[in-house]
């Protein structure tokens, strides 16, 4: 594919991006934002008591001197339930579309003779899958101060790393469909490599450990299960919406690229196409 092509989609991509943070803060702002208010205020409300007991302890305690105030936050609250919400959602958006663009440029015509809306919605398909829903079955999104503090960083050490386990496992699910579809055809090898990605991540799910102490054995259930499907719910929406958006946005790239006089495609030079 020719290089301005490239960058064409991968402006669209970014274009298509922007807009679907902007469907995603929606959702997270209406679905997502309740449950972490719930838990915001039952942390401060476990924390009470015990700010309590500290503060009416007698004997030495009595004469120490008294606590500071509450710091102050930084950013509060409403504002990172607004204006932080929604420019964390936009740069996501706006990053993964641009990812996702480059995604599409290469995919387009190898993994099969699909339309540039279909190799958009199968691109989405294949991001989320592999940067959201696969790493999200593993280690699920978790509420704010619901687990142990000290444990943050191997918690998102571990979860990047099933990021980069479930690309380079889907990278290789696609390679191994295109190499068996001479031979089996494209319907079965997509089959075949389906299942072998689906065993690659099984067996990563089991070497890999778990977070057990990413939730409080007190923390109500049903409010981390809101949590996990808003957050699921807002990913979702997301690439749906990429997905629509950037399809109809790269057809129309891609149907206006230069004809030959009979009305064909355009050759493109072989040194681009190789580059």
């Amino acid at each position: 594919m020719h290089a301005a092509t490239v960058r064409k989609l991968l402006v669209r991509g970014m274009i298509a991006g922007l807009l679907a943070g902007l469907m995603a803060f929606a959702v997270a702002y209406v679905l997502g934002e309740p449950s972490v208010r719930s838990s915001i205020a039952l942390e401060e409300a476990e924390a009470a008591p015990a700010a309590g007991h500290g503060q009416h302890g007698g004997g030495d305690a009595a004469a120490a001197p008294a606590p500071a105030e509450e710091e102050e936050e930084l950013v509060s609250r409403p504002v990172q339930s607004t204006f932080g919400l929604a420019t964390g959602t936009l740069v996501y958006g706006v990053a993964l579309g641009g990812i996702a663009s480059l995604a599409f440029s290469f995919a387009l015509n190898r993994i099969g003779r699909f339309s540039p809306r279909a190799t958009a919605a199968l691109t989405a398909a294949g991001v989320f899958t592999t940067v959201y829903l696969v790493p999200f079955l593993k280690y699920p999104a978790t509420p704010p101060a619901v687990g142990n503090p000290d444990t943050i960083g191997k918690r998102t050490t571990l979860f990047f790393l099933m990021i980069l386990l479930s690309v380079l496992l889907g990278l290789g699910a696609v390679i191994v469909g295109r190499r068996l579809a001479p031979r089996l055809g494209n319907w079965n090898a997509t089959v075949v490599a389906g299942l072998g990605f689906a065993a690659a991540v099984t067996l990563a799910f089991v070497f890999l450990p778990s977070n057990g102490d990413a939730v409080r054995e007190s923390f109500p259930a049903a409010l981390l299960w809101e949590f996990r499907m808003a957050s699921l719910t807002v990913q979702a929406v997301l690439w749906v919406a990429f997905a629509l958006i950037f399809g109809a946005l790269a057809a129309r790239v891609l149907e206006t690229r230069p004809t030959a006089a009979d009305g064909s495609p355009a050759a493109e030079p072989v040194a681009a196409s190789a580059a």
